[in-house]
């Protein structure tokens, strides 16, 4: 066999193939493994792999508070993103470790909307997603309450988006029944998700938003998907009623009629907290609204929603002989109602002797002149009022008239929407002019320039 000369100018012989691998380590083949973390580096420090086993294992143990800060955030980095609440909600404050659990969860997260913390965040939409999957019947309650006392310290406010109904089973036929007749189904023992075994559960729960109806059924439509039944409303009732923390109710596109709203507003009579209450997009006319007056007089809101109704005059008038002794409201809005001039012209009046209302939208409820003419006398009188709109209603070139007229006495509202509602330009622009003044002096006295809404 040949030599073979190397660089050195020194002869080698070729490796044959019998030759034993020990005689020279330089030679030796070496096989690594597959494991892309596998090196020729030293072994691992024994807190390395203490700590690398406490992250496998903690779920059956879950050591955290008795690690030192550093080796604390070197398991909250790296810890499971999936454990299930039971081992990390009264455990781990991280906010890092929640952020990881969010982003895992859902593809969008505004923790701005959460107080900026994604605890609660975490906490408050696990809950809601476990009510809007609940199945009357199907679904275990106890999947629900079993989550309170994890999300009871956190959770402020709830939005759930949909209520899924009982699936409906069909009843089997008797023997002397046709199979051509109804044979009708067998009633579920709840409509929709009880709220009455959760929320007074929820020591610290400010907001209630809630609408019964299906997300996305497609092609599976029926109206029992969008159904605001009478125990539903009873529960629901019962459970605002047990929930003293409630200052934000919001029960909207629910088809809540005026047998309803009487319900929930009994509920409501002399509730502690109660701040705000929306009822908008619902079927609520004068009955309603006359029990929502009550409730004005009994409960210290800020901020009544009922846009989008059937209010009409005798309703209106209810809801104008309570404001005109309100001392509470700022905010109200009756936007897409029938109010017509017998209810506009009430709560108009209302607003001559009201001393807080600060916003109030009357827009898309055939109004027209002669509401106008006390609009006017409002404009003039009242210096508290700082937004108010008008819009959609067919006041005319005299009540657009008469709204100017009242503008130029008034140097409080900084907003007021007169779109659409048949006046003239000349009074439009003229109103403009007036608010824009008005805004000037707000800025001037103002701190920094800035107005208070």
């Amino acid at each position: 066999m040949s030599e073979v000369k190397e660089g050195s100018g020194r002869q080698v012989s070729p490796p044959v193939a019998n030759q034993n691998p020990a005689a020279d380590s330089r030679k030796m083949r070496r096989i690594i493994a597959e494991d892309p973390e596998w090196s020729l580096a030293t072994v691992p420090l024994l807190t390395n792999l203490c700590l690398t086993h406490i992250i496998k294992n903690f779920e059956e143990n879950p050591i955290l508070e008795r690690l030192l800060p550093g080796h604390k955030a070197h398991v909250l980095a790296r810890l499971s993103a999936s454990l299930p609440l039971r081992v990390t909600a009264n455990l781990i404050t991280d906010e890092g470790y929640w952020q990881r659990c969010c982003k895992q969860r859902w593809p969008l997260n505004d923790v701005s909307a959460y107080g900026d913390s994604w605890k609660r965040m975490f906490l408050e939409r696990h809950l809601e997603a476990l009510i809007e999957l609940f199945i009357p019947d199907v679904t275990d309650a106890a999947a629900v309450l079993e989550a309170v006392p994890h999300c009871r310290g956190f959770v402020k406010r709830l939005d759930v988006s949909q209520l899924l109904p009982p699936i409906r089973q069909p009843r089997a036929l008797e023997e002397d029944e046709d199979e051509a007749s109804d044979g009708g189904y067998d009633g579920p023992s709840i409509d929709h998700f009880d709220f009455s075994v959760l929320l007074h559960q929820l020591d610290h729960l400010e907001e209630l938003h809630v609408v019964y109806r299906v997300k996305g059924c497609g092609m599976n439509f029926e109206w029992n998907l969008f159904e605001f039944t009478s125990r539903d409303c009873h529960s629901l009732a019962k459970a605002l009623k047990s929930c003293k923390t409630l200052k934000v109710i919001r029960v909207h596109q629910s088809k809540v009629d005026d047998e309803r709203c009487q319900t929930l507003v009994r509920s409501l009579l002399d509730h502690p907290s109660l701040e705000e209450l929306n009822l908008s997009h619902n079927l609520i006319g004068d009955r309603g609204a006359k029990a929502i007056g009550k409730l004005l007089g009994r409960c210290r809101l800020r901020k009544l929603t009922l846009c989008d109704n059937r209010i009409r005059g005798p309703g209106a008038q209810a809801l104008a002989h309570a404001l005109a002794q309100n001392a509470t409201l700022t905010s109200l809005n009756l936007r897409l109602n029938f109010l017509g001039d017998e209810g506009g012209q009430a709560i108009a009046h209302a607003l001559l002797k009201n001393r807080t209302l600060v916003n109030v939208h009357l827009g898309a409820n055939q109004m027209t002149e002669p509401t106008a003419m006390v609009l006017s006398q409002v404009l003039a009188q009242n210096d508290v009022l700082q937004d108010i709109n008008l819009s959609c209603n067919r006041l005319g070139v005299d009540g657009g008239k008469a709204v100017e007229e009242g503008m130029s006495h008034n140097s409080s509202v900084l907003e007021c929407d007169v779109r659409l509602t048949d006046m003239t330009q000349e009074s439009e622009y003229s109103i403009s002019q007036t608010l824009q003044n008005n805004r000037n002096r707000a800025c001037t006295k103002a701190p920094y320039g800035l107005h208070s809404p």
